[in-house]
């Protein structure tokens, strides 16, 4: 029976020292991110061992709380409505992204060890060992993991689009769907520059204004470097560069104008400052860069197709497992707004099907132990969503605590990327309008170069292949002794 959102938050927060020492809290498809003043008051124990709690990552002051697909959203829904009802931490409290003390909200098990379901987290860090690199892939993904339902539902339409302009079906209306599902690229420098500065410490209509200036058509009349720029030059990596910077300028300045001043002064030469910068330096820069990504991702699948999938579908669910996978989005968008798809994704999704594979291994192999009852009917009720591209609750829930099939599951992942690569290499490429879902649910945004029927192919046989290689490296190596019983719920 699925658990009350309201009081599965209320136990939440019981656990995490209260609505007070939650400084913010959003998610992303599966997971409750919180921001915690005082990660120190957390029970990790008592969390992990809440009914639909299906692990936990613990990243610096940042705590992720992994619920599963539409839970999430109702269970954040509650915590930010008991978290505004209390109140912000007093000042002095960790800021969300800033280093400080960090709890250790479990172990990971040992390779071929067997624990309840959801028991598994990524080992707490030290101040030391969350690095600057870590914490600012955190940050940068905090940014956009709140764009992913609008980037969702823009490329769905965006596919239904290119259907009916490829069948000719229903004319009068693609004029339409193409606006509807085409705006918010066009703007996404906005959105882009208001959640960067609001999660820098900025005013977010200040970051949204400066970065508005790289998608501003007049930008067209402005000359940088012997070049007229273009309007959206530098996409969303000039906008994250802009709001960053008129961040940066708004705190500088008003911590130096007279608080009778600082209404008129602050947003004043935040704008004018930060714009001028943005026109001058940050827009070209950024365009190179992305211009860069571009052709080193054509390049690289042309060259060396299969090998790089192997590499991107082995190594994805390592990401996942850590929560830094959210850090590619800067890419896939840039990819996005340059080709009009991303090719890196279906590549990454080939993970998922491995896990696929694993969890359908470890389930045959199993059928006969009625010691491990409840891991069956974990994965049975985890594989509808594994098979939607949500692989959270197979990682926390069935592979990773067991160990060799988390390995095994990346085998499989490594041969769905390298089957995409490889055609990617003689030419055909398969890209996804947009980022979010994978698994079988990004069949509605795939695209190519060769037209959406043969990218739709491809992409099966990627994950057949994943299914396939999962399961038998599974079935053959994942299992080198009995499991414990400790595997019960």
């Amino acid at each position: 029976m699925r658990n009350d959102p309201a009081s599965t938050a209320t136990a939440l927060l019981d656990r995490v020292g209260g609505p007070a020492n939650v400084t913010s809290a959003t998610h992303c498809m599966t997971r409750l991110r919180l921001a915690l003043a005082d990660p120190a008051a957390v029970d990790a124990e008592g969390l992990r061992a809440l009914p639909g709690v299906l692990g936990l990552v613990s990243d610096g002051p940042a705590l992720q709380i992994v619920l599963g697909p539409g839970v999430v959203d109702e269970v954040t829904a509650e915590v930010e409505a008991r978290v505004a009802a209390t109140g912000r931490p007093e000042p002095g409290g960790t800021r969300p992204g800033e280093t400080g003390e960090v709890t250790n909200p479990g172990e990971v098990t040992k390779p071929g060890e067997v624990t309840k379901p959801g028991a598994v987290t990524n080992p707490g860090e030290t101040r030391e060992q969350a690095t600057p690199l870590k914490t600012a892939l955190r940050r940068v993904a905090n940014v956009f993991v709140p764009l992913i339902p609008a980037l969702i539902g823009c490329g769905v339409l965006s596919g239904l689009n290119g259907l009916l302009l490829n069948t000719g079906w229903l004319p009068s209306l693609t004029p339409a769907l193409s606006c509807a599902a085409s705006a918010f690229l066009a703007l996404i420098a906005v959105f882009v520059g208001h959640n960067t500065a609001k999660e820098f410490g900025g005013t977010p209509v200040l970051g949204g204004a400066v970065a508005a200036v790289v998608v501003y058509p007049g930008v067209a009349r402005v000359s940088a470097f012997g070049t007229h720029l273009a309007p959206g030059q530098g996409g969303v990596l000039g906008a994250l560069a802009a709001a960053l910077l008129a961040t940066r300028v708004e705190k500088w300045v008003r911590g130096r104008v007279p608080g009778t001043l600082d209404v008129l002064l602050t947003p004043t030469v935040t704008v004018l400052v930060s714009g001028l910068v943005t026109l001058y330096g940050l827009m070209y820069a950024a365009g190179v860069v992305a211009t860069v990504i571009g052709t080193a991702a054509t390049w690289l699948l042309a060259t060396a197709g299969a090998v790089a999938g192997l590499l991107l579908g082995g190594l994805f669910l390592p990401l996942v497992m850590l929560g830094l996978h959210q850090a590619l989005i800067p890419i896939h968008t840039t990819l996005i707004e340059q080709q009009g798809y991303t090719v890196l994704l279906p590549l990454l999704a080939m993970a998922g099907a491995g896990q696929v594979g694993a969890a359908l291994a470890v389930h045959v192999r199993l059928r006969h132990d009625v010691s491990h009852a409840s891991l069956r009917t974990t994965i049975r009720s985890a594989l509808p969503a594994g098979l939607l591209g949500v692989g959270e609750p197979l990682i926390y829930g069935v592979s990773l605590p067991l160990g060799r099939p988390f390995l095994t599951a990346c085998a499989g992942g490594a041969a769905g990327g390298a089957f995409v690569g490889f055609f990617a290499m003689l030419g055909t490429r398969v890209g996804a309008t947009a980022i979010g879902p994978s698994g079988w649910a990004l069949f509605p945004l795939l695209t190519g170069n060769r037209g959406m029927g043969t990218a739709a192919a491809i992409y099966a046989g990627g994950l057949l292949t994943g299914y396939l290689v999962g399961f038998l490296a599974t079935y053959a190596f994942g299992f080198p002794r009995r499991p414990r019983a400790g595997a019960q719920a």
